[in-house]
């Protein structure tokens, strides 16, 4: 996930984001220490009141941290579905998303365990984190959240990320999103993104191409960044947007690189050539020079600041490279 802030752009008023936002991002390997966190979390009754498997989960880790002394616990609590640890922009982890997929739909649990970061918006983040990975990961036609009637913060949360109402007993609100309104509200800017990006019709195309041989963490991401990119004709593209093929200096935390942004199959990390797939790569498409990108690189959260354009091929005039 990215957040970014907005530079200037000559044909769109200044658009300043603070980087305080909510950030959030869902990381797929479970260890010992997150299980002992998470007992923690389900020990209290105002997290798992809500929670209507709350006693299993609780139980169920009981049990793993009990008879099995590995280090690594992913294998375990991917049993029946996906589980991911959130974590936010400091890296310390604030809750969990459960994915469970049933034939062409999934259901979403997620839970903000650590009760410091209620009120922070972390929800929606995570609400949005999870929809990417079951629509463009796990391929889900339909995302699904059961919400207890009077859990009256998650109800809104869902709303507000644009889940509609599927069904309502006294007991459970079904609330849902499709993957084509998940697309159509990315299309839109209607996600929470803070920030828009460019692609021109020549890369999506290319592009779109490349996701369906590519797989990984990186090309989901890219998928998304596609998806709710503005596109724009090669000609009309601004020149300090990074495009496929642009050299661009960059700022990772504090190191500055200067890299080029290209197809895998031209991709050469001692001479600075980044393939799109890569975390990197995916993360500066389409954004331009000022903008600074929270990112999740390596297992760590990375701040990548884009400070100068060096070369775009479209403002050369070079469109077919």
């Amino acid at each position: 996930m990215a957040v970014a802030m907005k530079g200037f752009h000559p044909l769109l008023q200044p658009n300043v984001v603070k980087m305080n936002k909510p950030f959030i991002s869902l990381c797929p390997e479970i260890t010992r220490a997150h299980a002992l966190t998470l007992m923690d979390w389900l020990k209290d009754e105002e997290i798992t009141c809500y929670l209507s498997d709350s006693r299993h989960v609780s139980r169920f880790i009981e049990q793993v941290i009990g008879r099995v002394q590995l280090p690594i616990l992913t294998h375990l609590f991917n049993q029946g579905g996906r589980f991911f640890m959130a974590y936010d922009r400091h890296d310390a982890p604030v809750g969990f998303v459960r994915l469970v997929k049933t034939g062409p739909d999934c259901e979403i649990v997620l839970v903000i365990g650590d009760r410091d970061n209620w009120g922070r918006k972390l929800g929606a983040s995570t609400i949005r984190e999870g929809m990417k990975l079951a629509f463009l990961d796990m391929r889900a036609e339909k995302l699904i959240a059961k919400i207890h009637p009077d859990n009256v913060r998650s109800l809104n949360t869902f709303r507000r990320c644009g889940f509609l109402p599927e069904s309502d007993t006294p007991t459970l609100k079904s609330f849902s999103m499709t993957s084509g309104r998940y697309l159509r509200l990315l299309r839109e800017n209607a996600m929470g993104d803070s920030t828009d990006i460019y692609i021109t019709e020549i890369d999506k195309a290319r592009l779109k191409s490349l996701i369906e041989i590519e797989q990984g963490p990186a090309v989901v991401e890219l998928e998304h960044e596609i998806e709710r990119a503005i596109v724009v004709k090669p000609q009309q593209v601004v020149r300090n947007v990074v495009t496929m093929n642009s050299r661009a200096l960059l700022h990772l935390d504090d190191e500055e690189m200067e890299v080029a942004l290209v197809y895998p199959q031209d991709a050469d990390g001692s001479a600075g050539k980044l393939s799109v797939c890569s975390d990197v790569g995916a993360a500066i498409l389409g954004y331009q020079e000022g903008d600074a990108i929270d990112w999740r690189i390596s297992g760590r959260t990375r701040r990548i600041g884009i400070e100068k354009v060096l070369y775009q091929p479209e403002a050369a005039g070079d469109f077919h490279l």
